[in-house]
């Protein structure tokens, strides 16, 4: 790893790669404040899943409208209209959400704060960021992601598999493995 990333560096130029890093690492955050929702009000069994992913397609939407308004309108009134359009849209999408959907589950310890405010919040924040990348950026990110999913699919899989297989991935009881999941995820 340390080799491979010593060569990609060596060979490619540092405005390259700081674009990747910063798209992998903003589609992460975006990815990880969507999942804090979703987990937030989806028990899978106990709750229906649609209105949360209806409410985090479209509250995505807007911010990408609002992105796009910001990146590509002429200034002018029309522009600041728009912006504060799609500002008041997104605010009003998720204090309907707020006030529709109950939390599924509430931590008992510790939760992220102003829910689902603190989410929306970063999902915004990171749309508006990944716009402001360039176009190539996009197709690198898109050519390293099909190949990590290959990565994933044709080795992490099966090794994982293997693992559970041969014992070294051995739980005593579905209780513990429950207990571990509740601490990752909340």
């Amino acid at each position: 790893s340390g080799i491979f990333t010593a060569a990609l560096a060596l060979f490619t130029d540092l405005n390259v790669l700081l674009n990747l890093v910063s798209i992998g690492t903003l589609f992460v955050f975006y990815m990880v404040a969507n999942a804090v929702i979703f987990r937030r009000y989806v028990v899978v069994g106990y709750t229906k899943p649609w209105p949360t992913l209806s409410f985090l397609c479209l509250f995505s939407i807007t911010s990408v409208f609002f992105t796009l308004v910001w990146q590509l309108a002429p200034p002018g009134p029309l522009r600041w209209f728009m912006l504060g359009a799609s500002a008041v849209t997104a605010i009003a999408i998720v204090q309907i959400f707020h006030c529709v959907v109950p939390q599924a589950m509430i931590p008992e310890f510790w939760g992220v704060p102003l829910m689902p405010w603190t989410p929306c919040v970063s999902i915004s924040l990171n749309i508006f960021l990944l716009g402001s990348l360039e176009a190539p950026s996009y197709i690198r990110f898109g050519c390293f992601s099909g190949l990590a999913v290959l990565v994933y699919v044709f080795y992490s899989v099966h090794a994982s598999f293997d693992a559970e297989g041969d014992g070294s991935l051995d739980f005593k009881d579905m209780e513990s493995l429950e207990r571990i999941n509740r601490s990752v995820l909340c």
